[in-house]
């Protein structure tokens, strides 16, 4: 199946000079989100991986059926401000600034295996930062999955030493 089929690339969106790649219509589309999710199931068999771990918002929608479909559980990755019980932060920087994710403390055990789950690898600095949270809390950080890569954006430089699978890559 050509996932491409299912993304709608609208220009300047969010803002003059962007081409944003919309995934809502390969989630509206029931086959090709089965289709998708399962792509990613199969590469986290491959790597025997004990709970996946998805930043807000997109990575909860892709990494939440990968680990219902596996049996294992998902831990959220937040924006500040919106975890209840004692969490652990990692500061990140953006093009413009910093910002912060936050992930609940007892949520990743000690050697457990992880594999990191967002629609999107663009810069890499969310999946690094995240990457750097899940390794503050001695999870093993085993791979990653996207379902889309912009490859000019580099942010595969940001995941050296860490496995990952794309499905597609514009």
């Amino acid at each position: 199946m050509d996932l491409k089929n299912y993304v709608t690339t609208i220009e300047n969106y969010p803002k003059e000079g962007i081409l944003f790649r919309d995934i809502t219509p390969l989630m509206a589309d029931g086959e090709a989100f089965r289709y998708a999710t399962q792509q990613i199931v199969d590469y986290a068999d491959e790597l025997d991986v004990d709970v996946i771990v998805g930043p807000e918002a997109r990575g909860f929608i892709v990494g939440c059926p990968v680990a219902y479909e596996l049996g294992i559980g998902f831990v959220p990755i937040r924006k500040p401000g919106k975890l209840p019980r004692e969490v652990a932060t990692v500061e990140y920087d953006l093009e413009y600034g910093t910002d912060t994710l936050t992930v609940h403390k007892d949520d990743i055990k000690p050697g457990q295996r992880v594999l990191i789950i967002d629609d999107l690898l663009a810069t890499g600095g969310t999946v690094k930062a995240t990457i750097d949270l899940v390794e503050k809390l001695g999870g093993v950080v085993v791979g990653c999955a996207f379902l889309i890569e912009l490859a000019d954006l580099d942010g595969k430089a940001k995941l050296e030493g860490y496995p990952y699978k794309t499905l597609m890559t514009y």
